[in-house]
């Protein structure tokens, strides 16, 4: 028999960070932790990201509490039940794998066991263009082979300008870029054009989702290779994921866990992405260290990775000790360094 609560934290940014759908100061998170009958414990965590969690905020927090009245029917919610509450999924699934490893190694993995490394996109937030380019210089510095620039904030013009001062720097590095629906369908082709001349090698998401036919030509006839991100937020069943997928045709999926329904979702795409030769990778989504250890050891069952977006286990004030350790663009995992002793 399982016993299971909850605890809420509210995370804080170390600087407001800025997307193009929102500033955020903090966010919250909620850790579900299981004990059985031998005192063992479990946790893990429901990260929530208002603006883009498909799941009602409203009736969030009473979805996390009937979860864990009702823990020993933990399967029901694991197969099925928690389908439109992809981040509480996610949430149970890394503790009940908690519970079952007794530790934080949560997969039987050369990571897990501290003894390889995953090698990581250097993220470049939105800000005005002398801040980014000052982010730009010091993810260069620290050794990045692959940088990822959120774009649709600032003047198009500075953007580009930033994107020639990378490449000033370097032909080598792999850039991407990230446009989180920012363009309109009639002037993404445009712009996309602009932007081949630096050599990207991938844009995320160009238009908002749920234009497949207007995403579809964009896949077709863009010169840059395009990776859909929010486009798979909220498709749950299979047949409607392999729909997808097959009426845009994709070059790349990212993969976020707490949006798409944790490691049960998260393997659905990857098999699918296998399927159809489309290449993927895998991101955090704002959660703390506890769901940001759980996707990178997830992750690293897999072989021939690309750099993934695991990059942001340093940007709260007052995010959980952990076990994982960023050295320029290699994370590694250490779990003798956990301290988690405020959520149990």
């Amino acid at each position: 028999m399982l016993t299971a609560t909850y605890h809420k934290r509210i995370l804080h940014f170390t600087e407001t960070r800025h997307t193009s759908r929102d500033s955020l100061k903090s966010k919250p998170s909620f850790y579900i932790k299981l004990v059985d009958d031998k005192g063992n414990i479990g946790i893990g965590e429901c990260s929530y990201l208002k603006g883009l969690s498909p799941e009602p905020w409203g009736s969030y927090e009473d979805k996390i509490k009937e979860v864990c009245t009702n823990i020993n029917s933990w399967g029901s919610y694991i197969h099925g039940g928690l389908n439109n509450w992809p981040s509480v999924q996610f949430g149970l699934e890394t503790a009940l794998k908690h519970l079952e490893k007794k530790s934080f190694n949560l997969f039987d993995t050369s990571f897990s066991k501290g003894k390889s490394s995953l090698t990581i996109n250097g993220l470049i937030w939105m800000d005005d263009y002398a801040k980014m380019k000052k982010a730009i210089d010091e993810k260069i510095n620290q050794g990045f082979s692959c940088i990822k620039l959120k774009i649709g904030a600032i003047d198009f013009q500075k953007e580009l300008d930033l994107l020639e001062y990378i490449r000033s720097k370097s032909k080598d590095i792999t850039i991407r870029v990230d446009a989180n629906g920012a363009f309109s369908p009639t002037e993404a082709l445009s712009k996309l054009h602009d932007l081949a001349q630096y050599n990207i090698h991938s844009i995320e998401q160009p238009i908002k989702q749920k234009q497949w036919n207007e995403m579809e030509i964009l896949c077709k006839e863009s010169p840059i290779p395009i990776a859909l991100d929010e486009e798979l937020i909220g498709l749950f069943d299979y047949e409607q994921k392999e729909e997808m997928l097959t009426s845009i045709k994709p070059q790349f999926i990212i993969l976020k866990p707490s949006l798409i329904g944790g490691f049960k979702g998260s393997k659905e795409w990857i098999d699918l992405a296998h399927k159809y030769s489309i290449g993927w990778w895998i991101t955090s989504c704002l959660e703390s260290n506890v769901g940001l250890n759980a996707i990178a050891q997830f992750v690293s069952q897999y072989s021939n990775l690309i750099p993934q977006g695991l990059g942001t286990g340093q940007i709260y004030t007052n995010n959980i000790p952990s076990g994982l350790i960023l050295d320029g663009e290699k994370l590694t995992h250490n779990s003798t360094k956990w301290k988690i002793d405020e959520l149990l």
